[in-house]
């Protein structure tokens, strides 16, 4: 039977002690720190519709970097949220496995360790063309720098639609959704493939399922216990005394 947010039982109070707990987050977990969605309303998409063909596969960095350039300005003074550094401060920390949708850092700002980034670091920056290491870059460039090995533009080290995951992140997330015993996700849509799936893999393996959005989706009907509302109310009570 769903539960409501009027009914929040926090985890380390629950007559079961969880011991391998993975939590998914999507773009409703950072909304409060003031970064744009790339959805629904006010988001970046929903003000621009071309913006989605500089996030395809194949789109010349440039296009990457017009879109993203703001976004990526914005980051450096972009704090966590109430429920970033909810989840980061649960103790035992090691039972915790962050996999992310959001390519803004926050939950390492926050201070969990181990962040599985499904999609990237915005704040990262990769060689378009050559195997050269991606590096730690914070510049909102106009148009994409030549990459210092082979000089081929550099463009954001994200995944763009039509893009395949980085296998580190791939089987990272698939390891830790095996062994769950506890699968929370906060704040995404449950649209976006592989993600899309993770609820059903948790399910399989015997975890209970937690969602917290902000409003009711059709996802909803795939978790065993639902909150809806504001992630930086709930979730500071699921992972709080």
């Amino acid at each position: 039977m769903k539960t409501t947010s009027q009914s929040i039982v926090p985890i380390g109070k629950r007559g079961r002690s969880y011991q391998r707990i993975v939590v998914l987050t999507g773009a409703g977990i950072s909304a409060s720190a003031g970064l744009p969605t790339f959805r629904g309303p006010g988001g970046l998409w929903t003000k621009n519709p071309e913006l989605a063909n500089a996030l395809v596969a194949g789109a010349h960095p440039d296009l990457m970097w017009k879109a993203l350039g703001g976004l990526r300005a914005a980051i450096p003074t972009t704090k966590p949220t109430p429920a970033h550094l909810a989840i980061a401060r649960f103790s035992p920390a090691s039972a915790v496995t962050v996999i992310t949708q959001n390519v803004d850092g926050l939950h390492e700002k926050a201070g969990s360790s181990g962040v599985i980034a499904l999609h990237g670091r915005l704040a990262r920056t990769r060689c378009s063309s050559c195997d050269a290491p991606s590096f730690d870059d914070e510049a909102p460039h106009a148009t994409a720098p030549p990459c210092p090995k082979c000089g081929a533009p550099l463009r954001p080290d994200i995944v763009m639609f039509e893009e395949s995951l980085g296998a580190a992140e791939e089987m990272g997330s698939k390891r830790a959704l095996r062994d769950c015993d506890l699968f929370i996700a906060i704040g995404t849509s449950g649209t976006v493939w592989p993600a899309s799936s993770f609820v059903r893999s948790a399910s399989f393996e015997g975890a209970h399922t937690i969602l917290v959005n902000l409003t009711a989706t059709e996802g909803d009907s795939a978790f065993a216990e639902v909150h809806h509302g504001p992630a930086d109310e709930i979730v500071p009570q699921l992972f709080g005394g």
